[in-house]
């Protein structure tokens, strides 16, 4: 009976996953470190160039696995440029999901362009616009409908009766962010007093797009909100620094929020001048996400590039049939800023 009720959780879990990727976002527990699907503004802001590839591999534990890689390069496009008022800057990025026994993929790329007011010697104020192209397809001949039963097992020759008349379907994407950011000037580097602040707010899909794979006119992907607050805070005279964050998303009535830090020790501080010592770190965090996951992540970084890995260990209601195995995340990062800090405009 406990192994029929467990066959049977897991059919519903499945369904009711699938429904929420047609009705919600991709994610990533490294929502830092996927700078433009967190914030369109985000192009730009810490680095004068960053590329970033991101994997997550969740739900091995209750069927067919979801899986995600993005990747994403944004930078400035005046650098260079002496006595500006403002950064310009531009992005691209890419993602690839897909989800379920019905291999749902959905694909999306998308042109972000933003520009930084420099307020003070100190803080900036973004505004960032993308827009692009998504395109969601499945695989109807890998399901299995009730209707498709004869009353003792699976018929394949059984019309399903299901409305799955768009095996594709492509569409147009829009949204725009604000993002301020604080940097207090540090002092010598092995001082470690350094403060930065960055808060961001984003609208994703303003025009709501149609995303429908069956007969049903007017599905409309409902339109994401996100919001973030994180800093870097050093802990003077040591080699320690502490980075916060709390991340925040809705759409229509599913909600996420993330909150928690990481701890970074630095392993090596670069040389000033000659550079034959390269600045290294080692970054551990754990956070939350509400009432879903616990999430623990480790970072690893040597100047211009960083290895990063996260693994969500799920508290839900589901943890039953998951036994607590959520999902897996793994990122690269190349960021031509000044080693282990931000680069300031």
């Amino acid at each position: 009976m406990k192994t029929h009720f467990k066959i049977a959780l897991i059919i519903c879990i499945t369904l009711v996953s699938g429904m929420k990727v047609l009705a919600q976002d991709v994610h990533f527990s490294h929502m830092e470190f996927s700078p433009l699907t967190l914030n369109p503004a985000m192009a730009g802001v810490h680095s004068p160039l960053q590329g970033v590839v991101n994997y997550r591999n969740q739900w091995n534990s209750v069927g067919v696995p979801y899986q995600t890689i993005g990747t994403s390069v944004d930078g400035r496009f005046n650098e260079n440029q002496r006595g500006k008022s403002g950064i310009i800057a531009g992005g691209l990025n890419f993602f690839n999901d897909k989800a379920g026994d019905l291999g749902l993929v959905t694909t999306n790329v998308n042109l972000h362009l933003a520009y930084h007011l420099i307020l003070d010697k100190t803080s900036t104020l973004g505004l960032g616009i993308y827009t692009g192209f998504g395109q969601q397809n499945v695989d109807s001949d890998g399901a299995r409908w009730g209707s498709q039963y004869d009353g003792m097992a699976y018929n394949p020759n059984f019309n399903n009766g299901e409305n799955l008349i768009y095996a594709k379907n492509s569409y147009f994407d829009a949204g725009a962010g604000l993002v301020y950011q604080y940097q207090k000037p540090g002092g010598y580097m092995t001082q470690n007093n350094q403060f930065l602040f960055t808060y961001g707010l984003a609208l994703y899909h303003v025009n709501r797009p149609n995303y429908s794979l069956i007969s049903i006119e007017n599905e409309k992907l409902f339109m994401r909100w996100s919001a973030f607050m994180n800093a870097d805070i050093g802990i003077p005279n040591t080699k320690g620094s502490i980075l916060p964050g709390v991340y925040f998303q809705r759409q229509k009535t599913s909600m996420e929020i993330l909150f928690g830090t990481y701890f970074k020790y630095i392993l090596q501080d670069g040389s000033l001048y000659s550079m034959r010592k390269k600045p290294a770190a080692m970054y551990f965090g754990i956070f939350n996400r509400f009432k879903d996951a616990m999430v623990a992540k480790a970072m690893f970084e040597i100047n211009q590039y960083s290895v990063g890995f996260a693994y969500d260990f799920n508290i839900s209601s589901l943890v039953t049939v998951s036994q607590a195995r959520g999902g897996f995340e793994l990122f690269l990062r190349f960021n031509m800023g000044e080693g282990t800090g931000f680069r300031r405009w």
